[in-house]
């Protein structure tokens, strides 16, 4: 990523009223999951304290962006029955919650007749995507950063008909 492109961080912190993520992928191979992932095959334990080293620094960006009053939301699209990936997605989504977010589950069969971009993003106020480049195999690639107005509609859209459809994080059920 060239250094003169925003971190993430950057990006939520000149927020102002909100930011959504739509999740599509059924894996994804992050390297900055593995070990938890690891253990969590092993042990069935995922991390879900707030205060670890492995989420403090999200929780403390959420919080920050929600206190000053955006809203954050995320959704995921997921195949049913869900890969062990979700499962150790699902395992940890309430400190997610915790943090500030509301999120939503919505199985694929009910997004059928959804208009849905190729790619995961964060939306942020309506104004600028950040798409989510992946390989076939679910490892991080890249990300790229638009805000071509059609864009940015059919991501608003697509993101609000899924939302609109899906199951709060405390209802939804692994299948």
């Amino acid at each position: 990523m060239p250094s003169s492109e925003p971190t993430f961080a950057e990006l939520l912190a000149s927020c102002e009223r909100s930011a959504v993520h739509l999740e599509m992928r059924d894996s994804y191979a992050v390297d900055e999951e593995a070990d938890d992932l690891d253990t969590w095959r092993r042990t069935g334990q995922r991390d879900a304290d707030p205060a670890s080293a492995y989420w403090a620094p999200w929780v403390d960006l959420i919080t920050g962006a929600v206190t000053r009053g955006v809203t954050v939301r995320r959704v995921r699209v997921v195949s049913e029955p869900v890969s062990e990936y979700i499962r150790y997605e699902h395992a940890a989504t309430g400190v997610n919650v915790a943090a500030g977010e509301r999120v939503r589950w919505l199985p694929r069969r009910r997004a059928s007749d959804l208009a849905l971009p190729g790619n995961d993003f964060w939306l942020l106020d309506d104004r600028l995507i950040r798409w989510h480049h992946f390989s076939g195999d679910g490892v991080w690639v890249g990300q790229e950063l638009a805000a071509d107005p059609a864009a940015v509609k059919l991501c608003a859209d697509a993101f609000e008909g899924v939302w609109a459809r899906a199951t709060p994080h405390d209802q939804y059920e692994i299948r």
